[in-house]
């Protein structure tokens, strides 16, 4: 191509795969992503502009505060040339945001929006002509009315986006560009209304789908623009080809960050500062509060259940649950960036965490020093806090028979309520792809008591 044009976008904190089956199974990653990068700039020679739909994180705290910081300035590195700012990076303090989206000369700043200012009009433009090769490309972005609820922020002024539009448009328009670029956080009818209502836009990349995006992009009806959607989690990377070509003027593909790109070294040293930083903040400076437990009680430890389930520990014990604290001590894969003072990584991998919000309960694991009973990710993490049930049984409290059965009862996880509920906490498709739709018997034969 005489340009091609890197589409990326929709990262949502993974910045670098995560998961249960093998870094071989699994999609995305920035240290993956630039070496792509560095493979179409030095081995094909393709004269590249990079722009990103935005959306870098998905949770509040410190912890993805951190995340930003580092992928912006990866991005930034790298050669990102725009960046657009999604509804959840909008979520994030205004001065943290401030801090990144700055550059040097606000009138270069790579982050654009028509509807979007943080703090002051002057710190990001509406939109930015690129010139790279031949090409001149007018880009600008836009947040989706709908998406924009939910965010409240003195330092954030959200204008309808496409009231917004209509005063940028003719400013693009006397740039007198060869092809115009759109990019929108919305959902797929807002971008199709936007993308109709200004016709001027030849790309629209829009972040609204879900699942895989498709392998080629959405003509839309009357009019000559042409959708592209950004996969989940960073797994994908569009490429658009632009040509000397009236017949062909223009070509797509997409590429699905996989082991076939070995990790950028330097991208990899990054992420090793970051797990640092990490340690360096622990829970209580990354925001972490340990919170009660729903049932009232504390957890003890796998160890507390052996004499009771001395089969049922022995299974566990040679399971891969018992060594889910070991794989981040001391992982098979990136062996240099061990991940145990990491929240996102602790909550499946350690006992006493909830495993989707990333927050230890009261009682549960909070270190290798403080809580070694807690190492793991052991029975307590299916069957609930036990030391109301261990106290029972080695009649500690006094108590009579039927409260002793109904504490029982209380730890009791039927198969069927394993299936359907409490094993995919751990094994979501984030992690544990091939678990899904129907691996939990395959699974399940591994650990069978």
């Amino acid at each position: 191509p005489d340009l091609a044009i890197l589409i990326t976008g929709r990262q949502h904190g993974f910045i670098e795969p995560c998961g249960c089956t093998g870094l071989a199974f699994q999609k995305g990653g920035l240290a993956r992503r630039q070496e792509l990068i560095r493979q179409l700039r030095e081995q094909r020679r393709w004269p590249l502009l990079l722009v990103d739909a935005g959306n870098q994180v998905r949770r509040f705290g410190r912890q993805p505060e951190i995340k930003f910081q580092l992928t912006i300035d990866r991005l930034k590195k790298v050669g990102y040339q725009v960046i657009a700012l999604g509804p959840d990076d909008l979520r994030l303090p205004a001065g943290e945001l401030v801090a990144s989206i700055v550059d040097e000369d606000p009138r270069q700043s790579r982050f654009v929006s028509a509807n979007v200012t943080v703090i002051d009009p002057e710190l990001m433009p509406t939109f930015r002509v690129v010139s790279v090769g031949d090409y001149r490309i007018g880009i600008t972005s836009v947040l989706g009315d709908r998406v924009q609820q939910g965010i409240f922020s003195d330092d954030l002024i959200l204008r309808p986006a496409a009231e917004s539009l209509a005063r940028v448009v003719p400013q693009l328009k006397q740039a007198n560009c060869d092809y115009y670029l759109l990019l929108v956080q919305a959902s797929m009818d807002e971008t199709r209304a936007l993308a109709k209502q200004f016709p001027l836009f030849s790309f629209i990349i829009t972040s609204a789908g879900v699942g895989y995006p498709p392998k080629q992009p959405e003509q839309v009806e009357g009019v000559e623009g042409t959708i592209i959607e950004v996969g989940p989690k960073g797994m994908f990377c569009g490429l658009l080809g632009l040509y000397d070509d009236d017949d062909v003027p223009w070509r797509y593909g997409l590429f699905g960050l996989d082991s076939r790109f070995p990790d950028s070294a330097p991208v990899l040293e990054q992420l090793k500062l970051y797990q640092q930083e990490l340690e360096r903040a622990g829970l209580e400076g990354l925001g972490i509060r340990p919170v009660a437990h729903p049932r009232g009680t504390s957890f003890v430890g796998s160890r507390a259940c052996m004499k009771c389930h001395q089969q049922e520990f022995k299974i566990w014990a040679d399971s891969p649950h018992a060594k889910a604290t070991d794989s981040l001590i001391e992982p098979s894969e990136r062996v240099d960036i061990p991940r145990h003072h990491d929240p996102e990584c602790l909550s499946c991998h350690v006992t006493g965490w909830h495993p989707q919000k990333y927050y230890p309960y009261k009682s549960g694991f909070l270190s290798l020093d403080s809580t070694p009973l807690l190492v793991g990710n052991g029975c307590e993490n299916c069957h609930g806090p036990g030391s109301s049930h261990v106290a029972a049984e080695l009649k500690m409290e006094n108590i009579d028979q039927q409260q002793r059965m109904e504490w029982r009862l209380s730890m009791r996880l039927t198969l069927e309520k394993a299936k359907q509920e409490q094993c995919y906490q751990c094994h979501d498709l984030d992690n544990s792809p091939d678990f899904h739709p129907d691996g939990f018997d395959r699974y399940w034969e591994q650990i069978a008591h």
